[in-house]
């Protein structure tokens, strides 16, 4: 069976390491998924999201000439990062999923900022913080 660029496949996970997960895949060949390429989400630790033995659906990203398989767990999903509740996911903390302006964004960073550092001046205020008295 030729692998070819693009195709999505079946395959069998028997190998994890810091950088990835080797997948078997048809025909006895093994390609490679990069940690970058597991999730649409930050990946710290593969062991979150494979295990050995996993099936899994991958697209084949690349293979150079010297036969070495380059896949993609997630390129072959259809439906990336789903909200859990069927609502599209905000785009993080400051985020609005690419709705916001950036002004917008830096407005809401600049309020929560100054927040903070009123609660971290009260609270150093009341332990004697900086400029308090010594003995």
């Amino acid at each position: 069976m030729t692998i070819e660029v693009g195709s999505k496949l079946e395959g069998k996970v028997t190998g994890i390491t810091h950088f990835g997960a080797f997948v078997l895949l048809p025909g006895g060949v093994t390609g490679l998924v990069h940690i970058s390429e597991i999730s649409h989400s930050y990946v710290k630790d593969i062991h979150d999201h494979l295990k050995i033995n996993d099936s899994v659906t991958v697209k084949v990203i690349h293979v150079d000439e010297n036969g070495k398989i380059g896949l993609s767990i997630r390129q072959a999903m259809d439906n990336p990062n789903p909200a859990p509740n069927g609502r599209r996911r905000s785009g993080g903390r400051y985020g609005g999923g690419g709705r916001q302006s950036f002004e917008d964004k830096l407005l809401r960073f600049m309020k929560d900022s100054e927040e903070r550092l009123q609660a971290l001046r009260r609270s150093e205020s009341k332990r004697g913080g900086r400029g308090g008295r010594r003995g």
